[in-house]
């Protein structure tokens, strides 16, 4: 929700608790505080009252709940804490409009006048003060929740944009050409070999197609992916050690966004140089309780710049499509220096 919205929203309930005090002033009018008998004095006693009794807690109380109580208790589901510090924020706000009232009517109202009277009161303004904090916690309820509205429709937007720039980048077709041709090629030298490749290209467009549909996959399904990507890749040059891929932890334990990490991968080979060479290209994946750490690194030209690719999927994409999914709960590093290309992304559980 806009912050603007949100000030509103703030200003409008005070406003009409105002608006109801004054209302309360109209009715004691009536009959209820004439032996003041000026009229410009009733209102400032009525308003140095109510300002202590009902304004000053209210405050207290409202902007603790809604600032601190919310956030710490009640987010995160502790409901008797949340009571407890409820109560005890009412009671404080309480006292607070005790030591107002005394200072709002110099002195002439205290804690010394009528024990009894000074109870009644203090009771009266806490459980005022905690109406005030349950409309805090109600209002701010329906903020967060609104807000979490907006932020899952701006993440489906995002996720379909992401989505089509996947498939303009996967669905490249000079990648899909080239596989097929040195797969027909292969078919001639080693039929068997052939056919394992092309049933590895038909997983890849079957997981691309109908697995990538869901928020997220097991990393197991998308590292079987990986692997089958990095398979093909190897056939298009005579030197297939000039990439080395690692997994290493327990990746059965993690789920995570479909295709996260291929966008790096597809870069690196698009970009790499010398492939004749060996480990041109080093892939790492390692998952831990609670970190899932992803490391891409290969060889490049001086001249050549990755760092934002227009013709496929751009890395300033794929970090917003990062910070929706996992805002607060990710680390990217980009580098491009010296000839070699990273790229270090860290998952926090």
């Amino acid at each position: 929700m806009k912050k603007p919205i949100i000030i509103a929203l703030h200003v409008g309930y005070w406003f009409l608790y105002l608006l109801l005090l004054i209302l309360f002033f109209l009715f004691l009018e009536a009959g209820g505080i004439k032996n003041i008998s000026n009229e410009h004095e009733r209102l400032l006693v009525f308003l140095r009252i109510m300002g202590a009794i009902t304004i000053l807690p209210g405050l207290i109380s409202f902007y603790t709940f809604y600032n601190i109580l919310f956030k710490r208790y009640l987010s995160a589901r502790k409901i008797t804490a949340l009571c407890i510090g409820g109560l005890i924020t009412a009671i404080f706000a309480g006292f607070c409009g005790m030591i107002g009232l005394s200072v709002f009517t110099f002195g002439k109202i205290s804690i010394n006048n009528g024990a009894k009277e000074m109870i009644v009161i203090l009771f009266f303004m806490s459980i005022l003060a905690l109406i005030h904090g349950v409309i805090a916690l109600v209002m701010k309820g329906f903020i967060t929740w609104y807000g979490d509205i907006q932020f899952k429709e701006l993440l489906n937007k995002k996720n379909f944009e992401t989505e089509l720039a996947l498939v303009k980048s996967q669905l490249n077709p000079h990648f899909l050409f080239n596989t097929i041709n040195n797969i027909d090629v292969l078919i001639e030298k080693d039929a068997t070999k052939a056919s394992e490749y092309l049933n590895k290209l038909s997983d890849i467009m079957r997981f691309m197609l109908y697995e990538t549909k869901v928020e997220k996959i097991p990393l197991d399904k998308e590292l079987m992916y990986i692997g089958k990507y990095i398979d093909l890749q190897k056939i298009r040059t005579s030197n297939t050690n000039f990439v080395h891929y690692t997994v290493n932890g327990q990746t059965g334990n993690w789920s995570i966004a479909p295709m996260l990490f291929i966008p790096f991968i597809e870069n690196a080979f698009k970009h790499s140089t010398n492939k004749k060479q060996g480990n041109v290209i080093n892939i790492a994946i390692t998952a831990t309780q609670l970190n899932l750490i992803f490391s891409c690194q290969n060889n490049i030209s001086e001249i050549n710049n990755v760092m934002d690719e227009a013709g496929g999927l751009g890395n300033s994409l794929i970090a917003k499509r990062l910070n929706l999914l996992y805002p607060d709960k990710h680390e990217l590093e980009l580098k491009s220096q010296a000839g070699l290309h990273s790229v270090r992304l860290v998952i926090r559980a």
